[in-house]
């Protein structure tokens, strides 16, 4: 199975930016699927981004659309999440995660998680 560690969160302003990364190991990053959930205290995990085992599609949740770019790297596998023009609502934990199946938007459609990583945002 493969397992996934995020890292870059911190504290970012309003209107800035961060990148988040999630290094994957054990398995091919190419043989799963991506996503990036996050979850802020009190809220329910809410789906952020996927992206396709090779890159080709990409999904976006509206409330990132336009601000937020989901990318990988598969020879290095690690995946990406920039995220610019912060806001406030934005803080929230960050997880990524895999599943082996098929590109979802969905928290229970994926079988892997990382630990998460915490982006606060600063006015």
């Amino acid at each position: 199975q493969v397992q996934l560690v995020e890292s870059g969160g911190g504290m970012a302003q309003v209107g800035g930016s961060l990148r988040l990364s999630c290094a994957a190991s054990g398995r091919p990053l190419s043989n799963y699927a991506m996503g990036w959930f996050r979850q802020a205290p009190g809220k329910e995990r809410e789906f952020v981004a996927a992206i396709s085992r090779f890159g080709h599609n990409a999904y976006y949740a509206d409330s990132v659309k336009g601000r937020f770019t989901i990318s990988r790297d598969n020879p290095k596998s690690t995946v990406y999440l920039q995220m610019n023009s912060l806001k406030p609502e934005d803080a929230a934990i960050y997880y990524c995660a895999a599943n082996d199946r098929a590109t979802m938007t969905a928290a229970n459609a994926y079988d892997y998680w990382g630990q998460g990583t915490q982006v606060t945002v600063s006015s």
